[in-house]
């Protein structure tokens, strides 16, 4: 891991750096001449979600990249998987997505993607950390008859929309449904409501009145009790929540059930199996995957490649087998058929056409697996030391195992956008994953927690 980037792109504390005007213009330098490859006039799109920094950070990055002779063209709020979208569409050089995904308003990042839609390589990263360092990048400006121009593109939603329909077939519609849809304040706020409405579903809509400050506040995929007691009080068929950048969504069934990613990747898995579209005979989840989920792909003769958390971590696993399908428990699903990213609204569509097609609730067609009991903590660190180098926790590691069964399993990993480490344990017995988690978390703070 470089010095700013992390496994998603740069994140941090809004207006303190990195997150603050001054690195984030040298970094819109930075990057401006990574991209500026190719001959002629060079265009940088730039998106954002509804965090009120966002205004802030747009300005100095565009600022920065226009100062190199780079053209910017600003797309307003709009999903990061519509940035993907639009940075391919409209053959520019690169795309940057404003964004914090699911964290409170006060934090902000950047999300970068190539001329392919994909986001960067650690090569090309560490490229642009690089270039940021003094000395690199003083001397290189544009002269004053090419410093770049900056536009701004009204239309990106509506046409974000149109390729998000586009991807289910032509004959199918949402009509007769109805839907309570959570945007958490986020960038999904008009697109998503406008591809559902348009396709014919009857909504519910909440967490649709962004302010610049109510970002994931309460609402969306991180708190789906919302749309599991909303679906009960009216009656709707399906409850769907994003978070804050719209690539990753969380579902409930016409019953209040929530659905998290493994189910949903069992049920796309499926479908795509039986209409003989899924890529490889495979799908690719990662370590935190449930066991259940595993076992379940296992009886359908299809087999789940395993990938260290991250999106980025996920489709290098898809690219490299081959794969069409890839996600995450989180809800950060992957399509590449159809995107080159996680994408909320295209997995709900991918979720809703099934349910038009087969034309049963989504209680019945998620009633694919028995999940293992699994408990995750998190536990604030001072700093990211290699359990490997933690006596004490590899003792308590080395008991937590020795009382699990042979279907058990504990994973020790730190969070790639947070300083905390995570404890997930998952076996066959409820109070047996509690207390090993615990208990690890317990050792894991006494030896390098934030407050001892």
């Amino acid at each position: 891991m470089g010095k700013l980037f992390g496994t998603d792109g740069i994140r941090g504390v809004a207006n303190v750096p990195p997150m603050d005007s001054e690195t984030v213009l040298r970094l819109g330098r930075a990057v401006a001449h990574v991209f500026r490859r190719r001959k002629g006039r060079h265009r940088l799109l730039i998106g954002k979600d509804t965090r009120l920094s966002g205004y802030m950070l747009e300005t100095a990055l565009e600022t920065g990249i226009a100062s190199m002779g780079v053209d910017v063209i600003l797309l307003g709020p709009l999903p990061t998987p519509g940035v993907a979208f639009m940075t391919r569409s409209m053959r520019a050089d690169a795309g940057v997505m404003i964004s914090a995904s699911h964290n409170p308003y006060e934090d902000n990042g950047l999300k970068f993607f190539g001329a392919d839609g994909f986001k960067l390589d650690d090569e090309t990263e560490n490229e642009v950390e690089r270039l940021m360092e003094p000395g690199h990048l003083d001397e290189l400006r544009a002269t004053p008859d090419l410093i770049g121009k900056m536009v701004r593109i009204d239309d990106a939603v509506g046409r974000y929309t149109v390729y998000l329909k586009s991807c289910i077939e032509r004959e199918t519609t949402l009509d007769g449904l109805k839907l309570v849809v959570d945007t958490a304040n986020g960038a999904a706020y008009k697109v998503a409501p406008l591809v559902f409405s348009e396709l014919g579903a009857k909504l519910i809509t909440v967490g649709d009145r962004p302010d610049g400050t109510n970002i994931n506040a309460n609402c969306g995929s991180l708190y789906p009790e919302h749309i599991s007691r909303l679906v009960k009080e009216h009656g709707a068929h399906a409850g769907i929540a994003f978070d804050g950048d719209a690539d990753r969504v969380i579902f409930c069934d016409e019953q209040g059930k929530i659905l998290d990613g493994d189910t949903i990747l069992a049920m796309c898995a499926f479908d795509a199996q039986e209409r003989g579209l899924l890529a490889g005979n495979a799908i690719v989840g990662t370590v935190m995957s449930n066991l259940g989920f595993e076992k379940a792909l296992a009886a359908k003769g299809l087999g789940l490649v395993r990938a260290a958390v991250g999106d980025r971590y996920v489709l290098a696993e898809m690219q490299k087998a081959g794969l069409n399908i890839g996600g995450e428990q989180s809800g950060h699903l992957i399509f590449l058929d159809h995107n080159t990213t996680g994408d909320g609204i295209l997995t709900a569509l991918m979720v809703l056409s099934i349910m038009m097609r087969r034309g049963k609730p989504l209680s019945e067609l998620a009633n694919l697996f028995e999940p293992f009991p699994q408990v995750l903590l998190n536990v604030p660190v001072r700093e990211r030391v290699p359990f490997e180098q933690l006596p004490k926790v590899q003792q308590a590691l080395a008991g937590a195992e020795a009382k699990l069964d042979t279907n058990g399993r504990i994973l020790l990993r730190y969070s790639g956008t947070e300083v905390k480490a995570r404890v997930m344990v998952e076996c066959s017995e409820q109070t047996l994953c509690d207390s090993l988690a615990a208990e690890l978390a317990d050792v894991i703070a006494k030896e390098i927690g934030v407050s001892r």
